[in-house]
């Protein structure tokens, strides 16, 4: 179909504009997972326990600052998981609360809550019982074992996970190095990846809705995810039948590939294959590494690891980490420093990239966000909302989606049904 020239350069709409989703879920999975369904152009109302709201608003600190430098009721943990939504503060635990949030579900057309198994039933907030309200409703639900088996009922946090989950078991220094042993990563990566899946499976029901007419449930377990995103790793161990360990920062697969310690600090080394080792080997000035038999292939370096390790580290550690970033980038040899946070979004890409950015804000003026990953060309995300203050969008919302009266929104305040 040949495209109307007149309305080739017309403004489109956001990806998900006109999706409504009703955010049930608190900490980090599930609001990752709302973060990016709102960043794509979603409509997103949090639903928050008034007084207190989701339990990372107190996860500090530190916490966002006003104008005056004083701190206020927003953590910084809470406003990376929590842009672009509305909050709307409701006591799901009263019959009315209870009710209201149905009233929701009927106009939305995705719920995201990460109670536990069973947890909503009592409410008649469970995906039984909003499906019958809505049948083109998708329920995702994210837990920390899923919705069935021996573990269904626990609860499930990133830290349990990872080490549940086998992630930490090769995360860490051997148990022979001095301060070896098993570590977490630096961040929930399982919390994220899980909000990360969750969000491809919204996104899926969605696009398969169109053709049903339909919703369906989703059943996200972070057991699951952290067992997915072992990639290489998992299946390193599903061919052989032999668990992988800890190696610090060496690969499992590739080698060299893996930190070397320099004269004044650590540089990153990433030889993805032989011709890259070739030209590694001419920028240290050992030539004769590339062509020994022990060492001329992947696999050679893989099992001869012990013995080629020492020759490269002594080379290394004769230089300084930049001397060596600059010779070792000028021959094509995939290569880096370790920066702290501080520096990685001080870097030239990282600027050039835009990844810190503003929101405006309410009471702090305007409050730091991270730019999404997700650079769409003709629709992109767009950071309309700072992560919102608690219930700042109640009555607002409750007006314009559920239809209710000045006087029956007072009635509620007074009730303790919904914040003030």
């Amino acid at each position: 179909m040949v495209q109307d020239s007149k309305n080739s350069s017309a403004p489109r709409k956001r990806p998900l504009d006109g999706i409504r989703v009703l955010d049930l879920s608190r900490v980090l999975a599930g609001p990752w997972c709302t973060q990016n369904l709102a960043d794509l152009g979603a409509e997103v109302f949090k639903i928050e326990r008034p007084g207190t709201g989701d339990d990372t608003r107190t996860w500090g600190p530190p916490f966002l600052r006003d104008a005056g430098g004083r701190d206020t009721s927003e953590s910084a943990y809470f406003l990376c998981a929590n842009r672009n939504k509305q909050s709307v503060a409701i006591d799901m635990s009263s019959p009315e609360g209870a009710a209201l949030i149905r009233e929701f579900a009927k106009s939305c057309d995705v719920v995201v809550e990460n109670f536990k198994v069973g947890g909503l039933k009592k409410y008649g907030l469970d995906y039984e019982s909003l499906s019958a309200l809505n049948p083109r409703l998708v329920h995702c639900s994210v837990t920390g074992f899923g919705q069935s088996g021996p573990l269904s009922q626990r609860a499930g946090y990133d830290f349990l996970i990872q080490g549940m989950g086998g992630l930490m078991s090769i995360t860490g220094e051997p148990d022979s190095v001095a301060g070896g042993g098993p570590e977490k990563v630096g961040v929930a990566v399982t919390d994220l990846m899980a909000g990360m899946y969750a969000t491809t499976g919204i996104l899926a029901a969605l696009m398969e809705r169109e053709k049903s007419g339909l919703g369906q449930h989703l059943d996200i377990a972070l057991l699951d995810c952290q067992l997915a995103m072992l990639a290489n790793q998992s299946m390193n161990y599903l061919t052989t039948g032999v668990a992988p360990r800890r190696m610090g920062n060496a690969h499992p697969n590739i080698v060299p590939y893996q930190t070397f310690a320099a004269s004044d600090g650590h540089v990153i080394v990433a030889c993805g294959n032989d011709g890259q080792f070739r030209a590694l080997c001419t920028a240290m000035n050992v030539p004769e590494l590339a062509i020994d038999s022990r060492f001329a292939t992947n696999s050679g370096r893989s099992v001869n690891r012990a013995e080629l390790l020492p020759q490269l580290a002594a080379v290394f550690a004769t230089r300084t980490r930049d001397a060596w970033v600059e010779a070792l980038e000028a021959c094509g040899v995939p290569c880096g420093p370790i920066n702290d946070i501080e520096q990685a979004f001080g870097s030239e890409q990282a600027v050039h990239r835009g990844a810190a950015r503003e929101i405006a804000h309410p009471v702090a003026g305007v409050a730091p966000t991270v730019a999404s990953p997700l650079r769409l060309s003709a629709t992109p995300v767009q950071y309309d909302h700072a992560p919102p203050m608690l219930g700042e969008h109640t009555n607002a919302v409750l007006r314009e989606v559920l239809g209710l009266d000045d006087a029956k929104i007072s009635e509620l305040v007074q009730a303790g049904v919904i914040g003030a």
